[in-house]
């Protein structure tokens, strides 16, 4: 009976071995990851700074910035959704700084049926963060250049259209009229952190495995030799 035995009982506990190591390394990755996010917010809420001269997409990542000047020229307008409001637009401007910089600011999103709002240029004192959003990939639609719609921020794109420096600034909080608009501003909720629902995956397995072994062990010494 014990050599029928051994050979289902080393393979369930091997398998609930595997399994509950996979769900505790999730765990390990959850706390890792809830540092990064915790980082990630410090640097968000931290003492503004003046606008680097040369920013880095890398190093100046999220870096707070207080910047002053004037928007310029025509607006883009990107496609977004936001819960309890509806479809409406990121509205991004170019900026002309007090010291003669030329670089884009995310002002916000206004709601579809108030995108025809005039926003004629403005002076303001901007607080944001630098961002360079990671928004597209090979099911990213081409922007429609006769509405000025774009589906996603591509910096460097938006800043050859609208002639500035591939920076953009997403505002925080601003001096000038709302003008309809609502701040989007940079945060971690979009940055994922589902490696709980993974533990708790791995873990519910291991149970399934070890049921699944004991209901074999049990009719193996049910079943006559």
């Amino acid at each position: 009976m014990i050599r029928r035995l051994l050979p289902p009982l080393l393979f369930g506990l091997i398998g609930c071995a595997i399994l509950i190591a996979l769900g505790t390394w999730q765990i390990q990755r959850l706390e890792w990851k809830r540092g990064i996010l915790d980082e990630i917010e410090a640097r968000i809420s931290a003492v503004p700074v003046a606008l680097p001269a040369t920013p880095d997409p890398e190093a100046d990542l999220y870096l707070p910035v207080q910047v002053s000047g004037r928007t310029s020229g025509p607006e883009l307008r990107v496609l977004v959704s936001r819960k309890q409001l509806g479809a409406g637009y990121r509205i991004i401007s170019a900026f002309e700084t007090d010291d003669g910089r030329r670089i884009l600011i995310d002002r916000g999103f206004v709601r579809e049926a108030d995108a025809g709002i005039p926003r004629p240029p403005a002076e303001m004192q901007i607080v944001g963060n630098l961002h360079w959003p990671d928004e597209i990939d090979s099911y990213t639609p081409p922007p429609d250049e006769d509405r000025q719609l774009w589906f996603a921020r591509d910096v460097s794109a938006m800043a050859e259209a609208l002639e500035t420096e591939p920076v953009l600034v997403v505002v925080r909080e601003t001096s000038a009229p709302v003008q309809g608009l609502g701040a989007m501003p940079v945060d971690t909720a979009g940055i994922p952190n589902d490696h709980l629902q993974y533990a708790l995956t791995w873990y519910s397995l291991a149970l399934v495995w070890a049921g699944m072994t004991l209901f074999l062990l049990w009719r193996i010494r049910r079943k006559p030799a």
